[in-house]
């Protein structure tokens, strides 16, 4: 998912997918299918499968991550589910991916932001999510409640609904949405700032 290939990354392996009402996330979203959605540090593709469920064989998931068993683990899922439409892909998500840019309708990060401010690289992937955002498209970031654990990382390290806005807002969106998606995760939903010209 982020900096050293050669080590797991922190948190890989573990899913926040199984401690989440999944129904609740993907209405948040009111999918279309034959949409291209993007889950940045899929881990091992819980997300990203059910993501592939929603946009249908005429939709698209990238699914981006570091961590190199995880990607291979989700490979194997793909090809015993005969998904085609599933891209996963080994990358660092503190550098540019090889994706074009306004390009797609959903940008998820699950459980994954808090991590990323730990390490301090927050900046350079949150850029990346908002250049790769169609202008009329959804980014999601699914956090850990800031209350004790387990499950989920210390408290210290978690976001809070304004922690997590004043991450992202800085990068030309605005909050659209914040949702409870079971005991201990909610969803806030961003859009890109739409400048109108006279």
């Amino acid at each position: 998912m982020r900096s050293d290939p050669s080590s797991r990354p922190r948190g890989a392996g573990r899913s926040s997918f199984e401690l989440i009402d999944a129904e609740a996330l993907f209405r948040v979203f009111a999918p279309r299918p034959g949409g291209e959605w993007l889950d940045m540090g899929c881990g091992a593709g819980s997300y990203a499968l059910a993501m592939a469920e929603r946009v249908g064989d005429g939709g698209l998931v990238h699914a981006v991550d570091l961590w190199e068993d995880g990607i291979e683990q989700l490979r194997e899922e793909i090809g015993r589910r005969g998904l085609k439409n599933v891209r996963p892909l080994v990358a660092d998500l503190g550098r540019p991916l090889p994706l074009r840019g306004d390009s797609m309708d959903l940008v998820l990060m699950a459980a994954v932001l808090h991590d990323l401010r730990e390490e301090g690289i927050q900046d350079g992937v949150l850029a990346e999510a908002r250049r790769l955002l169609k202008r009329h498209g959804t980014f999601a970031v699914v956090e850990f409640k800031k209350i004790p654990g387990p499950p989920g990382p210390p408290v210290s390290v978690r976001l809070s609904p304004g922690d997590v806005g004043a991450l992202v807002l800085p990068f030309g969106c605005r909050q659209t949405g914040l949702h409870e998606i079971g005991p201990y995760h909610y969803v806030m939903t961003f859009a890109p700032n739409v400048v109108c010209s006279a």
